[in-house]
């Protein structure tokens, strides 16, 4: 491709927000596979969060961007899967998408179906549009898509704050979840956490370094051991999720073995342990009951899972976390503490003596 920006890309990322801030462009956050897409006449590249290119698992975006899109043009966007007759977006069936046979690709695409919502332009013929404020780009994305026809769209837009808030509590029934909030006069920044996320619940996408059996069997997961890597980059132990149904427990186990690994090829191998690093081998058995064994078995930190969770203390989360959904568009890397609210502090002590 002979672009002004050739793949790969990394998006412009959102850092997640307590409320709406104003005086901002407010867009519908979409459940998705976040996805910058490149068109240089009759090539086309769709390049995932992660900078893998995920073009051969839609070949119906791929043909719908050459009848759609510009011939020269880059633009960033969500591949979703829209279940209409549901009236809600289908992560799940997304996800089946990505799969290594070409036969398999060729017949998802034709039963769970993707479009592709444009939110930002970042390139157009032979000019590079990063360095313009936001509603310039998003003005030149409208023109540029005015004609464009399912399942290419253009994501709505607002500056009314009220519009906004009425989004916020509307769209979460059509499976979006939450808005984003962008400075107006935003330059494009690849991976800088320089827009706002507003979303319903808070989640964060963690790595899966290890689990415990269940008490019932030794072939069924008890709890999964969830990791964020620090400002240093060391994996960080922050808690567990552990709600499954008992089948999945079994299937989990199988599916999880080929992950198994050593602890000296671990990140919560001895050597941290004796440097002091938070790892789960500091406390081998539970401080309430001296029977009970909390040791664990190692997995190869490759898998990212999305969870759900209510607050954090200190470095961890305060209870157990939620499972949300598989992350397989995320590499662990990524998995940081960046990502997490950061709660606004408050007095215990006015707590306390409040009334």
């Amino acid at each position: 491709m002979q672009l002004p920006l050739n793949p790969p890309v990394k998006p412009m990322l959102a850092k997640p927000v307590a409320d709406i801030p104003p005086g901002q462009i407010y867009e519908p956050k979409w459940d998705g596979f976040r996805s910058i897409v490149f068109r240089d006449g009759d090539e086309v590249e769709i390049g995932s969060r992660n900078e893998k290119p995920m073009t051969r698992y839609f070949p119906e975006v791929v043909e719908a961007v050459l009848g759609n899109l510009p011939e020269r043009v880059v633009i960033d966007g969500e591949v979703i899967v829209a279940d209409t007759g549901r009236n809600t977006l289908d992560f799940e069936a997304l996800q089946q998408r990505i799969h290594p046979a070409a036969s398999r690709v060729k017949l998802l695409a034709e039963q769970t179906p993707a479009s592709f919502v444009a939110f930002d332009l970042l390139a157009l013929g032979d000019e590079d549009l990063t360095e313009l404020p936001f509603h310039k780009r998003r003005e030149m994305l409208v023109k540029a898509l005015e004609n464009a026809k399912p399942p290419v769209y253009v994501t709505p837009a607002t500056d009314d704050l009220d519009t906004a808030r009425r989004w916020f509590a509307e769209f979460e029934g059509a499976g979006l979840d939450g808005l984003i909030a962008k400075g107006r006069d935003l330059t494009y920044q690849p991976d800088k956490r320089v827009m706002s996320k507003i979303k319903h619940k808070r989640t964060a996408d963690c790595v899966v370094a290890g689990y415990r059996v269940h008490k019932s069997a030794e072939n069924r997961i008890g709890s999964l051991l969830l990791g964020l890597h620090d400002e240093r980059g060391v994996l960080v132990s922050v808690g567990v999720i552990g709600s499954f149904p008992m089948k999945v427990r079994e299937e989990l186990f199988a599916e999880l073995q080929p992950l198994v690994t050593t602890f000296e090829d671990h990140p919560w191998n001895w050597a941290a342990h004796e440097q002091g690093e938070r790892t789960p081998r500091k406390n081998e058995v539970s401080r309430w009951n001296a029977g009970k064994d909390l040791s664990f078995v190692p997995l190869r930190p490759e898998r990212v899972v999305e969870v759900r969770y209510d607050y954090m203390e200190g470095v961890r989360f305060r209870h157990t976390a939620q499972f949300e959904r598989w992350r397989p568009d995320r590499e662990p890397s990524t998995c940081t503490y960046e990502q997490l609210e950061r709660p606004v502090r408050f007095d215990l002590a006015e707590v306390l003596t409040s009334r």
